[in-house]
């Protein structure tokens, strides 16, 4: 294929999509990821498109939404990653709220297996993924239905989130930053996913390495009051994701990297609130996915050595540097 073909493809991708992996761009344009990078440069130079870390964007700053048919072809192995190492942080019995998207889908999928479980959710692919689960009990928000990502927002939703109080939040959007924390591209759906946050005692972001240092137009979650992103190993490949991962665990966010080519989501896996299922190396990455000592925090409040792992000085996350991740893919 000729560069201005493959070129072409490219930015086609990208504005079907509104945000592409260089992974995902190789694979369709039968080429390497060095290739692409160079390709998604050249696009770049003329305006047709933003890089972001791991991918390109449509230009502007803020990442547009991408419907459903789309979303679930974008990082698949990534999201099924992700998927696996957030089911080891559940346990026999705990209560948790689950947000729309394709990522907590997959985790809805793995969830089905968790004894005692109780689920929350505003997600219609939540609420069927764990519909013939017979030891989980589904509680569904009120709402008005979004179409494109089949979820349940507005007044209603909010509403029914109220008073309530959870284990754990399971949440994703369209970027993350450490600046801004978790941003999405609609509205209505960041303020149902803030409601979901104030619910929980512990705020869990399932983002795959494209959405690092991407935005989107509406906050959902701030920073300080994430407890914990489960991304996958990819986020390791380019420096400015790691860039950006040293700066989340700098403010206290707790970041498990998930191995690709894990356990498929129709083995029978739950957590015992170890910490991921796989880990990319032994040692220092490990994590421990349970409430400190002393009982769970309210949401926002921080712990020394709480949500970081192993302790640096000060009690703060060990950084990603320290740790001796290898950068540039396994």
């Amino acid at each position: 294929m000729f560069a201005a073909e493959r070129r072409q493809l490219i930015l086609e991708m990208v504005r079907a999509n509104g945000a592409v992996s260089l992974r995902e761009l190789a694979r369709v344009v039968q080429t390497s990821e060095v290739t692409v990078r160079r390709d998604v440069r050249a696009l770049e130079a003329e305006g047709l498109l933003d890089r972001r870390h791991g991918g390109a964007v449509l230009p502007g700053g803020f990442s547009r939404e991408p419907g459903y048919p789309q979303k679930t072809h974008l990082s698949a192995a990534e999201k099924s990653a992700i998927a696996d190492a957030a089911a080891a942080l559940v346990e026999e019995g705990d209560s948790v709220v689950v947000g729309a998207g394709t990522t907590t889908q997959e985790l809805a999928r793995r969830l089905a297996r968790v004894p005692g479980l109780t689920v929350v959710t505003n997600s219609l692919l939540v609420a069927q993924a764990l519909a013939h689960a017979n030891r989980v009990e589904v509680v569904m928000t009120g709402g008005t239905l979004r179409g494109s990502n089949y979820a349940l927002v507005g007044s209603g939703a909010e509403q029914s989130l109220q008073g309530l109080r959870v284990n754990k939040a399971f949440i994703s959007g369209s970027g993350l930053t450490a600046e801004r924390g978790l941003s999405t591209a609609n509205m209505l759906s960041a303020s149902v996913d803030r409601a979901m946050v104030l619910a929980a005692a512990e705020v869990i972001v399932l983002a795959d390495h494209t959405k690092l240092g991407a935005a989107g137009m509406f906050q959902t979650v701030a920073t300080e009051t994430i407890t914990r992103l489960v991304t996958d190993e990819q986020a390791t490949a380019d420096d400015g994701t790691v860039r950006e991962l040293d700066a989340l665990a700098d403010c206290g966010v707790q970041v498990d990297l998930a191995p690709l080519g894990g356990p498929s989501g129709d083995a029978p896996v739950h957590g015992t609130g170890s910490g991921p299922v796989h880990q990319t190396q032994p040692g220092p990455m490990a994590r421990r996915s349970g409430p400190p000592p002393g009982g769970a925090p309210l949401p926002g409040q921080r712990r020394p050595g709480a949500h970081g792992g192993p302790a640096g000085q000060g009690g703060m996350p060990t950084r990603l540097a320290e740790l001796g991740l290898p950068r540039g893919g396994r």
